[in-house]
């Protein structure tokens, strides 16, 4: 399906988002963009912008190669950056947390930092460099802003102490639930953690966001999970390194009741199929096959509030499962 070439000497694309660019004829191109883009350090604008967050997205890779996507929250200013070339992070270890068995010193991490109630979001990713159970800095390996498409918006407000985990126990599963699937339906936004490992021998972890109406997100009869890949900045992180890795995590929050969803498995690409042009905006879709799922109650401590005026321009021209008559595919 994909001819994936050993091009990393020359661009700053790995071989699986070369691949992908390759396919609607913006290879040559995205390179230059990639040369400008992509840095090996913070700038100022991305160093002011993270301490503002209140939570941060996070990607790791276990022990046994799964690769888990999450949210972690915080007071503003959890997240600081004491030079360019780093981001510190003053989180507690959560082991309950199945991201937090991949943020040993020394793993690679993927980071996604967004504003909810701005649209404005920035991705890094890079290398955990531990100094106990309260914290780490991250020794930034590429960091990039992304455009605002396909993001609601919403407000938060904090229910407990951030500090204080939950005494709700998570729950794993097997397969998914009423309950998870009840998540999965109801939601307009989730965020994907994927990775590779290059040529070079780094490990590379990516996450990222995606948006759409409610519904947008596919539960098959066999719970595969058939998502939209609506038009973007072709930069193809997440869908390259599933040419490469089909390996994916998804994280479902229920930002009325701070409940996280966190599965992960395997992932393929779909670039031809009628139903693409079926669902009105969709350039591919991909496929997703859970293998591991946990889900954790009041795991984040924020509350989140959809504006009146939420929606993002971008999701509201997209279609629908549901007037395709596509609810339970496969």
């Amino acid at each position: 399906m994909f001819t994936a070439d050993k091009a990393e000497d020359v661009s700053p694309w790995h071989a699986g988002e070369i691949a992908l660019q390759k396919t609607v004829g913006v290879a040559e191109r995205m390179g230059e963009v990639g040369q400008r883009v992509l840095r090996d350090h913070l700038i100022d604008q991305h160093r002011a912008f993270y301490p503002q967050l209140p939570f941060i997205v996070l990607g790791s890779v276990d022990a046994a190669g799964d690769v888990w996507a999450t949210l972690r929250a915080a007071r503003p200013g959890f997240l600081h950056s004491p030079n360019i070339h780093t981001l510190s992070v003053d989180l507690a270890r959560d082991p309950s947390d199945p991201t937090d068995a991949g943020m040993e010193n020394g793993d690679a991490i993927g980071m996604l930092g967004i504003e909810l109630h701005t649209r404005r979001r920035n991705r890094l990713n890079g290398t955990i460099r531990r100094h106990g159970n309260d914290g780490f800095d991250v020794s930034v390996a590429q960091a990039y802003g992304n455009c605002p498409k396909y993001i609601q918006l919403r407000d938060f407000t904090l229910v407990r102490d951030p500090s204080k985990q939950t005494d709700l126990p998570a729950q794993h599963l097997t397969a998914l639930d009423a309950r998870a699937k009840e998540m999965i339906a109801n939601a307009d936004t989730f965020f994907v953690a994927s990775y590779v490992d290059r040529e070079n021998g780094r490990r590379q972890v990516d996450v990222s966001h995606r948006g759409g109406k409610a519904g947008f997100v596919r539960i098959g009869s066999d719970s595969v999970l058939t998502i939209p890949d609506f038009a973007g900045n072709l930069f193809f992180n997440t869908l390259g390194n599933i040419v490469l890795n089909p390996k994916a995590g998804l994280v479902f929050a229920d930002f009325e009741s701070g409940e996280l969803l966190q599965l992960t498995g395997e992932a393929e690409i779909i670039l031809d199929s009628p139903e693409i042009s079926v669902f009105q905006g969709a350039e591919r879709l991909w496929r997703f096959t859970p293998r591991k799922i946990a889900r954790r109650p009041d795991a984040l401590p924020q509350r989140w509030k959809f504006r009146e005026d939420g929606w993002s321009p971008s999701s509201l021209i997209t279609g629908s499962w549901n007037a395709t008559g596509g609810a339970e595919g496969g």
